[in-house]
């Protein structure tokens, strides 16, 4: 049976090609960068300030400002990106006017109060099984805001470094620094609660 050649296959298009149609006035191109991302930006969106009504509510938000601002969008980061930075300045508004979830910080978490941001060669296993137990979420939201946006895009939305800079609007440099320390800060609350590599593990006995 001759196998179809390429040339005939239907592609799916891009999304720059997509931006490009919603500006020539094809509205449908939007419908299909919904269909494609919305999903994605829940994701961001549930792990940046947890579960609740709010998570749908802050994602029409997104998706209403990238409808508004698409028409002059001039495509000189990625679409991508530059959606996620729609969504963190949402999220980030939210939780100014107080009616996000309260994140926890690592005092209330831990009575060591320890935090230290050196982390040990297994920090990107603790968190690689993209494990949402209640104990990684409460370490994850205890994070910095710099520092918890950067590991939520990173291990969990699975953007590049440089997507990540283009979306926070920083340099490449800063992206990764936050990047380790809040590894490093994940890591070690994770491990005070014996979580290693997402499985429970006993607490050392003198």
């Amino acid at each position: 049976m001759p196998r179809a050649s390429k040339f005939t296959r239907s592609m799916a298009p891009s999304d720059e090609e997509l931006v490009e149609q919603f500006q020539n006035g094809d509205s449908s191109a939007f419908d299909v960068l919904v269909r494609r991302w919305e999903r994605k930006v829940q994701g961001a969106i549930y792990r940046l300030v947890g579960p609740g009504e709010d998570v749908r509510d802050l994602s029409q938000e997104t998706l209403l400002k990238a409808y508004r601002g698409l028409g002059t969008f001039k495509q000189e980061a990625r679409f991508s990106s530059w959606l996620y930075q729609i969504a963190l300045n949402v999220c980030r508004d939210r939780m100014r006017r107080g009616r996000g979830k309260s994140y926890v910080s690592f005092d209330e978490l831990s009575e060591t109060g320890d935090t230290g941001t050196e982390p040990g060669p297994s920090a990107l296993e603790l968190i690689e099984a993209r494990d949402l137990s209640r104990q990684v979420a409460a370490a994850v939201s205890a994070l910095p805001q710099e520092q918890r946006e950067v590991v939520v895009l990173k291990e969990y939305q699975g953007l590049t470094f440089l997507e990540i800079a283009e979306a926070l609007d920083v340099p490449l440099s800063t992206v990764k620094t936050r990047l380790y320390r809040g590894l490093g800060q994940l890591r070690q609350e994770l491990v005070r609660q014996g979580v290693r590599g997402g499985t429970p593990v006993p607490a050392p006995t003198s």
